[in-house]
């Protein structure tokens, strides 16, 4: 029984070995000891200086310029300096008027202000309302609506048919909409154009005097101009259908607006369908 044998396999004489597999042809064994320092050195290993290779099989040659490692430094890579970031001030932040209104009522900062004007808008909203039904069902010993446009061609009213219906119908209507707290600038707006005729047909009929406590005086016209006036100022409150619009919580120019078309209403309303200085 044989082995495999370790041996070179057999070449013939004068020819050349083929390069194993994975090897270059140039390729050659390198003796470690060559990296070691040579004899001789006259040096120490704290230098900078890099002695260069040589080969111990040629020739020896001076030795070529040594590289100075502190001296001859290479340059760094430039870097383009980048600007500095900037620092954009921050904006205040937008507050929602429903979200802060929400908040604020969580918190219970108005305090009674809100039943205050649900008071004052139903208050006014009832009278007006009974009014007009009096004037235009006769309801609760009302003149009713014959009565009523009698009422106004006596006053100087022109157009007094079409105009009872109109008057007695809004009277109804804006107070439906004050107790409800619907509209409200708009019909506490109404109802001020609808209160200042009712103060000029009184003090139209008795132009030379004027009073102002009942039963002769106009104290109680005065008294319901002035909480129209208060409600188209301070708005509707929580309590009613326009609680959650933005100008029903924060009225400011929307206000002036509703009291300055009320105003103007009333004024226009009188001067083309009646005419009459109340005054002279």
């Amino acid at each position: 029984m044989t082995g495999q044998s370790n041996d070179a396999p057999w070449q013939r004489p004068g020819e050349v070995p083929e390069p194993a597999p994975g090897r270059p042809a140039t390729a050659r064994l390198v003796d470690p000891e060559d990296d070691l320092t040579p004899v001789g050195y006259p040096g120490d290993f704290g230098t900078t200086s890099v002695i260069p290779y040589q080969d111990p099989n040629q020739v020896a040659s001076p030795a070529g310029p040594s590289y100075n490692v502190l001296d001859q430094q290479e340059p760094l890579p430039y870097v383009q300096p980048q600007p500095a970031p900037r620092h954009l001030a921050a904006e205040p932040a937008e507050i929602d008027p429903s979200e802060d209104y929400e908040r604020q009522r969580a918190i219970g900062r108005r305090g009674t202000q809100n039943l205050g004007l649900l008071v004052l808008r139903v208050g006014l909203g009832v009278v007006l309302g009974a009014h007009g039904l009096q004037k235009l069902f006769g309801w609760w010993g009302g003149q009713g609506l014959g009565a009523f446009k009698n009422s106004l061609s006596d006053a100087g009213y022109q157009h007094a048919d079409i105009l009872s219906y109109v008057s007695a119908g809004g009277e109804i209507a804006a107070g439906a909409l004050l107790v409800l707290g619907l509209f409200t600038p708009v019909a506490a707006a109404g109802a001020l154009a609808f209160l200042i005729n009712e103060l000029l047909v009184s003090i139209s009929a008795r132009p030379h005097t004027f009073s102002y406590f009942l039963p002769q005086g106009h104290e109680y016209q005065i008294t319901l101009i002035l909480l129209a006036v208060a409600i188209i100022l301070a708005g509707p409150g929580r309590y009613g259908l326009d609680a959650n619009r933005r100008w029903a919580h924060r009225p400011f120019i929307g206000s002036f607006v509703a009291l300055l078309a009320g105003i103007a209403a009333g004024i226009a309303v009188w001067v083309l369908l009646n005419g009459v200085n109340p005054i002279a």
